[in-house]
């Protein structure tokens, strides 16, 4: 029988690529997405697939199903998004984590949980090992995402000794790639598409602090290895692209890649906002032999052909052709 595997926030950036993998692994997908910033358009492919169910539902309310792995990826990722209803990402992150674990203890199933970078705040250390407990602000206005992340991972931790339940936590690093929300606010998609309609390229800060970004693809290869993995682990794994660049560089080579002449605007850095990010993947390596292989510039090509396709569709649903004659 084919394994059944449910994918919380299946709907969105990472989510849909996620689902697409498992398919691909001729496995059952059970997408779950409340569509805060999930797109339906990110699965439409999938529906197709009699193998892949979408459900809408929320996760700070409990789900009754039956599956055999659970991927608890659900809640918005990005500042725009996290922020414009903190109390409800808080939830999200805890409740969710709440839910899905008791599905979880109640099927016996193993259950990975997308925790994220932001749980180290702005670091004192670098690069980042899973070992470091971070610099975070529990009352700025990013605490609502990095504090309900730390208290999922508490959750999945305590779930694990407490009552033996197989559990993953992957620490997510930037990530970029197609099906990124166009307005969530995240340097690769605001630059890319300031840079394909001519607009000035928006840098927060004097754009020198350094980002790692992974394509995808590479991050959702990590994930699929950390659930198989069978020996158990006792501490969260960083996936990410361990090659730095500066905020100011990322800008300059998506200009040279879109063969733009957007120009580079300066603005006040946000508050929290971290100056350094980059992970130490040592775990990764050793545990599940991997790392990223998709280089910068090659994502980022990927990417931009995304949004130059994402840009024509709309302009043409508003601007649709006039017939002649």
């Amino acid at each position: 029988m084919k394994k059944r595997v449910l994918v919380t926030g299946g709907a969105g950036f990472i989510g849909s690529h996620l689902c697409t993998r498992l398919l691909k692994e001729n496995k059952e997908v059970l997408c779950v997405d409340n569509f805060f910033t999930g797109s339906r358009d990110n699965v439409a492919e999938l529906l197709k697939n009699p193998s892949f169910e979408l459900l809408r539902h929320d996760v700070t309310f409990p789900l009754y199903v039956e599956v055999d792995e659970i991927y608890n990826l659900a809640c918005p990722a990005s500042p725009i998004h996290y922020q414009r209803d903190p109390v409800q990402t808080t939830k999200t992150s805890v409740m969710g984590a709440i839910n899905m674990l008791g599905l979880a203890k109640r099927l016996r199933a193993r259950v990975l949980q997308t925790s994220t970078s932001e749980v180290y705040g702005d670091p004192d250390v670098h690069p980042q090992p899973e070992d470091y407990r971070g610099r975070v602000s529990i009352t700025g206005p990013r605490a609502c995402y990095d504090e309900g992340k730390r208290c999922a991972e508490t959750l999945f931790f305590d779930y694990q000794r407490q009552h033996r339940l197989p559990i993953r936590v992957a620490r997510i690093f930037n990530t970029y790639g197609p099906n990124m929300h166009p307005q969530d606010g995240r340097v690769v998609s605001n630059f890319i598409i300031q840079a394909l309609t001519g607009q000035p390229i928006t840098l927060f800060g004097d754009g020198l602090q350094t980002r790692s970004f992974c394509y995808v693809d590479d991050l959702v290869e990590g994930l699929v290895r950390l659930m198989a993995m069978e020996c158990e682990t006792a501490r969260p794994i960083n996936l990410g692209n361990p090659t730095e660049i500066t905020v100011m560089e990322l800008a300059q080579r998506i200009i040279a890649l879109c063969d733009s002449r957007s120009v580079l605007e300066y603005r006040a850095l946000p508050q929290d906002d971290p100056m350094q990010r980059r992970p130490d993947i040592t775990q990764a390596r050793e545990l599940l032999h991997w790392k990223p292989r998709i280089g910068l510039d090659d994502g980022l090509r990927r990417t931009i052909s995304y949004f130059d396709a994402l840009l024509a569709r709309n302009q043409s649903a508003v601007h649709p052709l006039q017939k002649v004659g």
